[in-house]
């Protein structure tokens, strides 16, 4: 029940059906990172990559699952920063709420920049900067509408990005069967141990392959974030979370096995995306152009989702006087529009800084978003961890979602991700993406300080979760 004095919480725009959560649920793990950081990611770990995606895809489960047992039991805005609020303390729920925004902003840079760049394809004497802007349009007119023409958006974006993944696969195969292509004497399952074995670069390939693999399932977490505006959340969450370990297997692993099976992994060397090899070999001059429009395709839709999953997280905090007043205002509609609206603000000045440093932006983008995205990952672990123990035995029992391999997975889990941190304090390469990461870290901790001071509801439980647990 809402306290005596305190203001209603706004009305929660139920606009999303099952098939659009199932859509973004499935969308949110098909984009760049699958589309050209595997390639990066075979050279790491060479064939073993396959173990690091089934490793890394059980985590995201676990912490789907996790995220999924409080949104069913509680669907409100704001999703997994008021969960790590009402259960890990009021400090824990504004970081976390602060670094998924900062996680989704940064990835909009990158994808922005990358859609103005792939235009270049068709259109090279185009000036960058409109394809920006008709992007930002687009994407911005969906998520300000309805969360119905978000979901609708996004539902098409995956579709697309579907139909490429299962298009390549089918090639692959074909090629594996029939003998097909220009280079058939090169292809078959010894491929995947046939230069220096399945470990080729040892457990330390492997090792290094594990920040490139986490950022390909960044993302996932917008699950708890749409599912709080979905129609039938007690039925819509658990069916698109419980269809993550056959996404994880089809998407990813089934992918990443034929291109091995199809090329020796050295010669996946990121010059061209390793779906451009396969329709290669399949004789498909158009492979550049279809390769096109499917990257375009994942990056609106990341940017699609990030806008929406951002501006619900910041809504729901500026509800708590964690962010700033004017961005919990919301349209009949439901939408937090002033809050989508300084986004897209924000991501135009960003695309401008974006451009000064084109070779180098997208790969520090790629390490810093994997930081905010494992931090947000384990924060949501925490809170669900958390949430356990304050349950009594008649409360685990009657869960409408329970977590499988209680506690034990969780713990996995969770360690697996400060695992992750330790990796880019032991490699150079992160440093940078590390760096930053911990100063925006800070930032908002002493932000955060000087807000509580000025009168922020911090000690008061989020809206949704009054009344105790």
């Amino acid at each position: 029940m809402t306290p005596r004095g305190a203001a209603a919480p706004p009305r929660q725009a139920r606009g999303l059906k099952t098939r659009h959560l199932n859509f973004i649920a499935l969308g949110s793990a098909i984009g760049t990172g699958l589309f050209y950081g595997s390639a990066e990611a075979i050279q790491a770990a060479g064939p073993a990559v396959l173990l690091v995606y089934l490793l890394a895809g059980a985590v995201v489960y676990l912490m789907l699952r996790a995220l999924g047992e409080m949104s069913v039991r509680h669907p409100i805005s704001g999703s997994f920063s008021a969960y790590t609020r009402h259960y890990l303390g009021p400090w824990s729920g504004y970081i976390t709420g602060w670094m998924y925004a900062f996680e989704m902003l940064i990835v909009c840079l990158a994808d922005l920049t990358a859609i103005a760049i792939y235009m270049r394809f068709w259109f090279p004497d185009t000036p960058q900067w409109v394809w920006v802007a008709v992007t930002l349009l687009v994407v911005g007119a969906a998520n300000l509408a309805s969360v119905r023409w978000f979901g609708e958006l996004e539902f098409a974006f995956t579709i697309v990005k579907v139909t490429a993944v299962i298009g390549m696969i089918l090639g692959g195969a074909a090629i594996l069967a029939f003998n097909l292509g220009t280079n058939p004497e090169q292809t078959g399952i010894d491929n995947l141990w046939n230069d220096g074995g399945f470990f080729p670069n040892g457990i330390g390939g492997m090792i290094s392959a594990f920040i490139l693999v986490l950022f390909a399932f960044g993302g996932t977490e917008i699950i708890g974030v749409a599912g709080a505006e979905a129609e039938d959340p007690d039925r819509a969450i658990p069916k698109a979370i419980n269809t993550v370990p056959l996404r994880i297997l089809l998407f990813y692993v089934g992918s990443i096995l034929v291109i091995l099976m199809l090329n020796p992994w050295r010669t996946v060397d990121g010059e061209e995306s390793p779906f451009v090899q396969i329709f290669s070999q399949l004789g498909v001059d158009w492979a550049a152009a279809l390769l096109n429009v499917v990257v375009i395709s994942a990056a609106l839709s990341a940017i699609n989702s990030d806008l929406f999953g951002a501006g619900r997280v910041l809504a729901g905090m500026a509800r708590e006087r964690l962010a700033p007043k004017p961005l919990a205002r919301t349209s009949k509609a439901g939408v937090p529009v002033f809050t989508v609206g300084a986004l897209i603000g924000i991501l135009v000045i960003g695309v401008v800084l974006n451009a000064a440093l084109p070779d180098r932006v997208f790969t520090l983008v790629a390490a810093l978003a994997t930081f905010a995205t494992v931090f947000v990952w384990l924060m949501i672990l925490l809170a669900h961890v958390a949430s356990r123990r304050g349950m009594s035995k008649e409360e685990q029992r009657n869960l409408g979602f329970p977590v499988p391999l209680w506690p034990y997975g969780q713990y996995f889990a969770i360690a697996f991700i400060v695992f992750t941190f330790g990796i880019m304090i032991a490699e150079p390469q992160y440093w940078t993406a590390l760096a930053a990461g911990v100063i925006f870290f800070a930032a908002m901790s002493i932000i955060y300080a000087i807000a509580r001071r000025r009168g922020a509801r911090a000690d008061e439980p989020a809206e949704g979760l009054q009344g105790g647990e």
